[in-house]
């Protein structure tokens, strides 16, 4: 996963040049043309590097670091200086302000790899070890129908193509059909697990219901039974799946459907973040604002819960993004493209499309999204270490 460097400068030609320069050298640019945007992207897109222009005409760089400096979520991250500016007393300011380098405009693109890799090397912080509390998420669907089996699975997929080993749980009793997706014939683990008494469900449970995929990723899987659908059992006992996963699985994914029924409500309360899955059409939006007031209500903060809006309509039928987030007064975390004739495909095949066709723009999509979910939860394990 590169680096992701985030770039602020009121100069849209610097930024252009900036981001072209750090590009060729493999890093993720992220840009910003104000202080104030620059600080929200901070926050929003947690960079592994800023590099900060100071002359700016809403918000100066020294200002702009100081205060990058005192939120604790942005305090790590390092800082470049990148100014025409060149009397000692600016760099003197830069570095009062919190500033990790300076360097001077124009630079040459060797100068500015050079600094920006050692800057990196210096920060770059340890993989943390396997925390005991382990981490979750949960995917859930505004609506029937809107994609959220299809994106909890591929993400568990391109997790497990950077490296992890998650475990993806289906807790649709009775609709359970992410075992179809993964051409797995007899799914069922989740009703019998549930099926015990909260005491005696922990890891030797758990692993021996877990089937594996050919992918490497493991499973703990509904059915589409209509008697599966019919299990009565605790709340308890699905906690204790849920605390049970997350110390085995590295995260554990959980598909919690689209009804936020006492049972969806009380486990989203454990999930670190939350994926909600919504279609870009009026009805299924009013439905997500309804969720969304329902997570908030429940605890699920803005760096929680995560929008991801699933394109199926038409292009001349669906609402556009930014009307999507005023709408819903939520920040869209990612937008994954129609692609109906890889989803029949990729079911037929029993492979998540991430790993049957890595190169499709949806899978690159979904990658994006799990490697931004994935780098919050080292942020928040870190924190936690």
């Amino acid at each position: 996963m590169p680096d992701k460097i985030l770039i602020v400068d009121d100069d849209i030609d610097s930024l252009k040049l900036i981001g072209l320069m750090l590009q060729r050298q493999g890093y993720e640019v992220v840009a910003a043309n104000s202080g104030n945007q620059a600080l929200m992207k901070a926050v929003g897109e947690r960079p592994n590097l800023i590099i900060l222009d100071i002359m700016m005409p809403d918000m100066d760089g020294y200002e702009v670091c100081r205060r990058l400096r005192a939120n604790t979520d942005t305090a790590p991250i390092p800082i470049i200086m990148f100014t025409a500016k060149t009397l000692v007393d600016d760099k003197v300011a830069g570095f009062e302000a919190g500033a990790d380098d300076y360097l001077t405009k124009p630079t040459h693109p060797q100068e500015l790899a050079a600094r920006v890799k050692a800057i990196l090397m210096q920060n770059a912080p340890q993989r943390p070890p396997e925390s005991p509390k382990g981490s979750t998420i949960g995917v859930l669907g505004a609506k029937g129908g809107v994609g959220a089996t299809t994106i909890a699975l591929n993400i568990a997929a391109a997790l497990t193509l950077d490296g992890e080993k998650p475990i993806v749980a289906d807790f649709r009793l009775g609709s359970g059909s992410m075992g179809l997706y993964m051409g797995i014939a007899q799914p069922g683990g989740m009703a019998t697990v549930l099926d015990k008494p909260a005491s005696n469900i922990g890891a030797p449970l758990l692993e021996s219901e877990l089937i594996s995929h050919q992918s490497g990723m493991r499973a703990l899987l509904s059915s589409i039974s209509p008697r599966e659908g019919q299990l009565n059992f605790s709340i308890d006992s699905a906690l204790a799946v849920v605390r049970g996963l997350r110390l085995i699985g590295r995260p554990a994914i959980f598909d919690l459907g689209s009804n936020f029924n006492p049972l969806v409500s009380r486990i989203q309360r454990e999930m670190d973040q939350i994926v909600l899955v919504v279609e870009p059409n009026p009805a299924a939006l009013a439905m997500a604002r309804e969720a969304l007031q329902e997570l908030e209500a429940e605890g699920g903060g803005s760096g929680l819960v995560h929008v991801v809006v699933v394109n199926r309509a038409q292009p001349t039928m669906q609402t556009p993004w930014n009307e999507i987030e005023h709408s819903l007064g939520h920040e869209i975390r990612a937008v994954i493209s129609a692609a109906p004739d890889l989803a029949f495909q990729t079911v037929r095949a029993g492979v998540p499309m991430v790993i049957y066709q890595p190169n499709a723009v949806v899978s690159s999509q979904i990658v994006k999204l799990a490697a931004d979910l994935n780098e919050r939860i080292q942020v928040m394990l870190e924190r936690e270490s």
